[in-house]
């Protein structure tokens, strides 16, 4: 075996641990408080060298998963200190099983940040942020015919929005929004109110675009 090849197979390693425990974190098979496997304990469960588990383990605390201490050793987190906005995070959150507490939070985020992204995207979208808006709007009314993936679609539609807001920010909440689409996915299709959201963008008119944004209503949402 080579360097590079030992190397490689020591990353993979690494990226299958963090997959394997960071899933088990959030779907609560290690619960906070819990007692966590010891360093031997996974080491011998993945036959990984010390240096490769250190890694995972120093990762999925970057995450905000896991902490070591002192005599006490390494303990998950509370879901308080967790990074909800980590992309692996709020991937592993969709093993979750359905929570409707879950989904109302997801939903109550986006309510936050979606009419905001249209309304800068009416004023600042450039003309290839437009088209995609408007492909994206195509791509839901073909899913409302059964020609398109409703949820890909949907998926799209919010993206294109988000980028077209040109704000540094609101643009690194495609993940949460990707993430609540595909929990959300026992809902119908959003495409109901999104060709008027589409045309008030496209056409610069930002509180028509905010007021047009779709607003998904559940259960403890208020208007």
């Amino acid at each position: 075996m080579t360097e590079e090849s030992g190397s490689r197979d020591g990353r993979n390693l690494t990226a299958k641990i963090v997959d394997d425990l960071g899933l088990a974190i959030v779907t609560e098979h290690f619960r906070s408080g819990s007692p966590f496997p010891t360093e031997a304990e996974l080491c011998g469960r993945y036959e990984a060298s010390r240096p490769v588990l250190r890694e995972a383990v120093k990762m999925l605390a970057a995450k905000g998963l896991l902490v070591g201490r002192k005599r006490a050793g390494t303990l998950v987190q509370p879901e308080d200190n967790w990074n909800l906005l980590d992309p692996d995070v709020l991937r592993w959150m969709l093993q979750r099983d359905f929570s409707i507490d879950l989904l109302i939070d997801f939903t109550e985020i986006r309510l936050s940040i979606e009419p905001r992204a249209a309304t800068l995207a009416a004023h600042s979208a450039s003309g290839p942020q437009r088209a995609a808006i408007v492909a994206a709007t195509e791509r839901m009314a073909a899913a409302d015919r059964g020609e398109e993936d409703a949820l890909e679609a949907d998926i799209a539609f919010h993206i294109a929005v988000l980028k077209a807001s040109n704000n540094r920010f609101l643009r690194q909440f495609t993940d949460l929004t990707e993430t609540t689409l595909r929990f959300s996915i026992r809902r119908t299709n959003e495409y109901k109110g999104v060709p008027r959201a589409s045309a008030a963008i496209t056409s610069g008119w930002p509180m028509r675009s905010w007021r047009a944004m779709p607003r998904w209503r559940g259960p403890g949402c208020t208007n």
